[in-house]
């Protein structure tokens, strides 16, 4: 099920985002979270979210995500979609550095983010919600 608003703060602090069942593009600017302002645009086609003007997460094509969360050592969180393809989704992270990448509690190797701190990974959805941890 999407999140009945495109952005919000749940019980845990944690942030959920993104709706990949509107035909339409959607975005909520300047919403207040953890002392920054975030940003989300999304639709069926993709969901972005921005901090404070830069980049944190994309994918292709749209997501709902569940419980982001941020910290020194990477990210985590649960992610929704379209179930008749992967989604590429992109996050942002220290450039130059290896992270361990888990998939639903699968190893899915060691990635190095690009010299912009971009690290990609593809998921399938087609089991429904996945647990993304992403760490150093």
């Amino acid at each position: 099920m999407a999140t009945e608003k495109l952005i919000r703060v749940e019980s845990d602090d944690s942030l959920s985002f993104g709706d990949y069942t509107l035909a339409e593009k959607s975005k909520v600017e300047d919403f207040p979270y953890d002392g920054n302002l975030m940003k989300v645009k999304s639709y069926k086609d993709i969901t972005k979210l921005e901090k404070n003007g830069m980049f944190v997460y994309e994918s292709v094509p749209g997501t709902t995500v569940y419980n982001f969360i941020e910290s020194a050592d990477g990210v985590e969180f649960e992610v929704e979609g379209p179930t008749d393809e992967d989604v590429q989704i992109t996050v942002g992270l220290e450039d130059g550095t290896e992270y361990d990448v888990t998939i639903n509690g699968s190893d899915a190797g060691k990635v190095k983010t690009n010299l912009s701190g971009k690290l990609n990974i593809s998921a399938d959805l087609s089991a429904g919600r996945v647990k993304v941890v992403i760490k150093k």
